[in-house]
């Protein structure tokens, strides 16, 4: 029987196409049948639930959080896989809202091995995304919510016949593999929509919705989009905070929804509460038994860490996974919004990948102090490289030495009404709530042994 850590050192001592250079995004590599027939090895784990389906470039891990809060408050057994983590890699792979264990991971993978073993070509995510199929299998889940790791089209997820297919805001993200443009990626993207199979999408690029509603229309899959077959507005501050009224297209009069409140903060988290209301929707369609008032109760009580998400008062400490020049722009637009008037002292760092300078070109008007570090783990990028890039668009920045060293100075120099933001990448929010949580006496979230993937 493996360890914890030996059975995640078996998963990450694999083909990471997801990691370093990556290859070009193409059936030679990202191979769909490679995955069926690890499936079909494990007993085809997927045909055992119904399923849901949510790619997009951003929201759709908030979204695909939304739909299975939705589906658990409901009375249904929901499996949700997600990625990457913040703290522990057991948080991809949940079942009503708790992670895999250490111990069934462990058994899991144990039991997985001599299928594995005889396929050496089985990539990290695909091993992970069959992992998460037998779980939910094993546990007996009535739905699954998944999210597409990458593109969509040829993502290990795609093997999937789910009954609703989520499509999320498309911006220019992972350029290199996936496309240039965002008809390219919009492209991807739509590769999830099946034959038949309902697909929803939230407000788009014209030139991305195009390309969504022509797939749609090849594979004779009917398409529901935000901003034509449903409307919303936001309720008064007074009425509802964070509350919206929803309805379809020609019922402004008698909403479905005349109060849908979204505890996650700024208007593209209300976006994604229509995507995630629409796709239910889609299944009440088709005779799930979830009610309206389950779908409200759902929506309310989402969590999504790391996204948007404040801390502490006083001086306020936001923590935000904004990693590319879309998903910074809302942030800056939800500072301004929630915090009018002031400038963040920030903690900043990136991924490899990414474009430090156009990720800090949004930023660098908004800020009142720059502190630029190196999240600890591989993908991150150097402090050398953040500054280059900060000195490239004239921007005053401190290197720190570490993220919870420079998160304490930022806080140290904030004023008792300040604002300091952690933001950039994942990696850098997963150890500033690390380092917070420690500065405030408070327990420490999970974690995986060091330097096992």
């Amino acid at each position: 029987m493996f360890t914890y850590e030996q059975a995640l050192r078996q998963i990450f001592r694999r083909t990471d196409i997801e990691r370093g250079d990556r290859p070009p995004y193409s059936e030679r590599i990202w191979r769909l049948e490679r995955v069926h027939e690890l499936l079909n090895a494990l007993g085809d784990p997927q045909q055992r639930y119904a399923s849901v389906h949510v790619a997009g470039t951003k929201g759709k891990g908030s979204t695909t959080a939304m739909i299975a809060s939705a589906l658990r408050a409901a009375g249904l057994r929901t499996g949700m896989y997600t990625s990457p983590h913040l703290h522990t890699f057991r948080e991809r792979i949940q079942v009503d809202g708790e992670p895999i264990t250490e111990q069934d991971l462990a058994r899991l993978m144990w039991q997985m091995a001599p299928v594995l073993d005889a396929r050496p070509e089985v990539t990290v995510f695909e091993i992970i995304t069959a992992l998460a199929m037998h779980y939910f299998a094993e546990a007996g889940v009535d739905w699954a919510v998944f999210e597409v790791g990458m593109g969509g089209r040829l993502d290990a997820t795609n093997i999937l016949q789910p009954r609703v297919a989520v499509i999320t805001s498309i911006s220019l993200d992972h350029m290199a593999i996936l496309g240039s443009t965002v008809a390219q990626i919009a492209g991807e993207k739509a590769g999830i929509i099946k034959p038949a199979v309902p697909v929803v999408s939230a407000p788009q690029q014209p030139e991305a919705l195009a390309v969504i509603a022509q797939v749609a229309a090849e594979r004779g899959a009917p398409l529901t989009l935000s901003g034509r077959d449903w409307h919303w507005q936001r309720l008064p501050a007074n009425v509802a905070p964070r509350g919206l009224c929803l309805h379809r297209a020609g019922n402004r009069e008698q909403p479905e929804y005349p109060s849908l409140t979204v505890p996650l903060v700024g208007d593209h988290q209300l976006e994604n509460a229509v995507n995630a209301v629409m796709a239910l929707e889609v299944l009440r369609d088709q005779g799930l038994c979830i009610s309206r008032d389950e779908i409200v109760a759902g929506i309310a009580s989402v969590r999504w860490p790391g996204r948007f998400e404040v801390l502490q008062r006083d001086p306020t400490l936001v923590v935000d996974g904004a990693h590319n020049v879309d998903s910074m722009a809302k942030l800056v637009r939800t500072i301004e919004a929630e915090f009018p008037g002031q400038r963040p002292g920030v903690v900043f760092g990136a991924g490899r990948g990414h474009v430090p300078a156009e990720l800090l070109g949004v930023l660098a008007e908004h800020v009142s102090a720059l502190h630029l570090v190196r999240a600890n783990h591989p993908k991150a990028a150097d402090v050398d490289e953040l500054a280059e890039a900060a000195h490239s668009l004239g921007i005053t920045a401190y290197a720190g030495e570490s993220v919870a060293q420079a998160l304490s100075l930022a806080l140290h120099e904030a004023s008792p009404n300040g604002l300091v933001l952690a933001t950039g990448s994942l990696f850098v929010v997963a150890e500033a709530r690390r380092a917070w949580m420690r500065l405030s006496g408070l327990p420490e979230p999970p974690s995986d042994p060091p330097d096992c993937y």
